[in-house]
C-alpha cells in the first residue's frame, strides 16, 4: 500500500538520523529503583521530583477517593462530571496561589498540555475586536514547551513574535515596537530541557508596563520552588493580576492533572471558552481527591524536608561533575541537562549508562536544537547520595569510553 510505504520510509529516515523513539514498559511503581523488561535499573528520568508518586498516604487517598466517588466522572465538567472532589481541589489551589494572584480562582484540567492549550487561544479570543488597536500579538520565549507552542498555533488571528530565550531586553523592544491592542507574553518558568528559570519579575514588569497578560507554565516549578512549594511566584514573591498561572500535578505533586489560577474574571472566561475544558470528560474525582492530599504533604513539614533533600542532591550532583568535559548546563533545578552533541553520541551515552544499570534518557531534536542532543538527568528527593555517586561514576566512565 503506497500510503503505508510512505510512512515506513519516513520511519527508516528517523532510524538513520538516530531520532526514532521507543516505548519501554515499567513493571514497578514510579521510584528511583524500578524494574523494566526484567531488569533492575536506577532511574534518573522521572519528573517525580519530591518522590511522592508512590507515597503510602497518596495510594490510600486514591483508594479512598475511588470508594467515595467511583472510578470515572461520566461527563464533562459543565454537564455532570464536576464532583465535590473537583470543587474542593479548585478552592484549595486558589487559596494556595492567592498571595500572588489577586482575587484568585482555579480551574482543574486533565493534563498540563490541555491546560496550556486552553489558556492562550481563549485569551486571544478575549481581545477587543472593536478597539482601534485591534491587533493581537503573542510574545513567546524561543524555548517554550511544545504545549505552549501548539497553543499559539491554535490562537487564530494572532501574530506570534518569538523572542530569544529569557532575553528581557529583546522582549521589551518587541513590545515597545508593537501596536497591537491585545498582547500576551507566554513562557515556561522552569524550562524542561535546560532546567533554568525564566526572569519572571522582569517579565511581569513588562506585562504591566505594556498592559499585557503574562501566561506562565510552572509545570516543573510547582511543588518544588518556594519555601512552601507554591512554585515560581512564591520563589520570586511576585504578585500581579496580569499573571495567568498554569501548574502541573503529575510531576512534583506525584499524581495527575493540572490547573490554571488567575483573577476570577479570567477563570470565568476560560470556563466559558476553553475548548479543552468544555469538550472533554472530567478527570476521575478520585484523582482530584488524591491531589488534595498531595497538596497538604507539599505544604507541610514533610514537603519542606523533601525540598531540602532535593536541593542537597542537586548540590551534591553538580559538585561531583565539575571535571566532566561534557557540558553540564548551569541549572539550579532538579533538571540537570548534560550536552553531549550529536544524536548518535547522546544515544551511545544513554546506552552505556543502561548497560551499567542506569536509566537516563537521551533527548534529541526536535525536542532540543540540532547539535545539542543531551542526557536529561532528573533528580528527586527520593534519590540517595549513593544513587547520585553511582550515576556520576557511570557518567565519567561513559565519557571516557566515548573519547
Amino acid at each position: 500500500m503506497k500510503l503505508r510505504d510512505t510512512i515506513a520510509g519516513k520511519l527508516e529516515a528517523l532510524e538513520r538520523q538516530n531520532l526514532r523513539r521507543r516505548v519501554r514498559t515499567v513493571e514497578t511503581p514510579c521510584s528511583p529503583h524500578i524494574r523494566i523488561e526484567n531488569r533492575e535499573l536506577l532511574a534518573f528520568c522521572s519528573n517525580d521530583y519530591l518522590g511522592l508518586a508512590n507515597h503510602p498516604a497518596l495510594v490510600e487517598a486514591m483508594a479512598e477517593g475511588a470508594r467515595r466517588y467511583g472510578v470515572g466522572s461520566g461527563a464533562a465538567h459543565l454537564v455532570s462530571g464536576h464532583s465535590r472532589a473537583h470543587a474542593l481541589l479548585e478552592e484549595q489551589l486558589a487559596a494556595l496561589l492567592s498571595p500572588w494572584i489577586p482575587q484568585a480562582r482555579a480551574l482543574f484540567f486533565c493534563t498540563g498540555y490541555m491546560a496550556n492549550l486552553a489558556v492562550t487561544p481563549a485569551l486571544i479570543e478575549a481581545g477587543d475586536a472593536a478597539s482601534k488597536k485591534s491587533g493581537r500579538t503573542i510574545f513567546a520565549d524561543a524555548l517554550n514547551h511544545a504545549s505552549l507552542i501548539d497553543a499559539t498555533r491554535l490562537a487564530r488571528d494572532a501574530e506570534v513574535t518569538e523572542y530569544p530565550h529569557a532575553d528581557v531586553a529583546a522582549l521589551g523592544a518587541a513590545l515597545a515596537q508593537s501596536d497591537a491592542g491585545h498582547k500576551l507574553i507566554v513562557t515556561d518558568t522552569v524550562f524542561s530541557m535546560d532546567g533554568d528559570i525564566a526572569p519572571l519579575p522582569e517579565l511581569a514588569r513588562l506585562a504591566e508596563q505594556h498592559d499585557a497578560w503574562l501566561i506562565v507554565d510552572d509545570a516543573h516549578g510547582f511543588g518544588v520552588l518556594g519555601e512552601n512549594g507554591c512554585g515560581a511566584l512564591e520563589h520570586f514573591n511576585l504578585r500581579s493580576e496580569h499573571i495567568v498561572y498554569t501548574g502541573t500535578l503529575g510531576k512534583a505533586a506525584g499524581v495527575a492533572g493540572a490547573f490554571v489560577v488567575a483573577h476570577e474574571t479570567v477563570i470565568e472566561w476560560l470556563l466559558q471558552r476553553a475548548r479543552t475544558y468544555l469538550f472533554t470528560t472530567a478527570s476521575p474525582p478520585a484523582v482530584a481527591h488524591t491531589v488534595s492530599r498531595s497538596l497538604e504533604l507539599i505544604a507541610g513539614e514533610e514537603g519542606r524536608q523533601r525540598r531540602a533533600r532535593l536541593a542537597e542532591n542537586i548540590r551534591h550532583f553538580r559538585m561531583q561533575l565539575q571535571t566532566l568535559r561534557w557540558s553540564l548546563l548551569p541549572s539550579p533545578t532538579a533538571i540537570q541537562p548534560l550536552i553531549v552533541g550529536s544524536n548518535g553520541a547522546a544515544l551511545a551515552a544513554a546506552q552505556a549508562l543502561d548497560h551499567a544499570g542506569l536509566w537516563v534518557p537521551a533527548i534529541r531534536p526536535p525536542t532540543v536544537p540540532t547539535g545539542t542532543a543531551r542526557l536529561r538527568i532528573a533528580l528527586s528527593a527520593a534519590h540517595t547520595q549513593d544513587d547520585i555517586d553511582r550515576l556520576c561514576a557511570a557518567l565519567v566512565t561513559a565519557e571516557q569510553e566515548a573519547n
